[in-house]
């Protein structure tokens, strides 16, 4: 977020609301963690046949299970984006604009 924080000062020297830099920053977030998350998916799949041995009272593909970790994961995620969140959207601007 630091790298960013030119940007986002400016964008609220424009006028940004500081509750849309806020859903900026955690759209980005959910984004990531998502696409993790279906990469994620997808190889737990492939590999279910190699551990399918040491799974005791459930299949690989298990609907359930692998849905519950998804969500678990985006939220984990989304709670873990939230900080940075919060910090971007209380960026002084001039501050900001200054800090290059």
């Amino acid at each position: 977020m630091v790298q960013r924080t030119n940007e986002i000062g400016i964008r609220l020297a424009l006028g940004a609301k500081r509750r849309h830099v806020r859903g900026m920053v955690l759209r980005e977030a959910g984004w990531l963690a998502t696409l993790g998350v279906v990469a994620g998916l997808a190889v737990a799949l492939g590999m279910g046949r190699l551990v399918r041995s040491m799974l005791y009272g459930l299949q690989p593909a298990d609907p359930v299970s692998l849905v519950l970790a998804g969500c678990l994961l985006l939220l984990v995620a989304l709670v873990a984006g939230w900080l940075p969140a919060m910090r971007a959207s209380r960026v002084e601007p001039m501050d900001a604009l200054r800090h290059e």
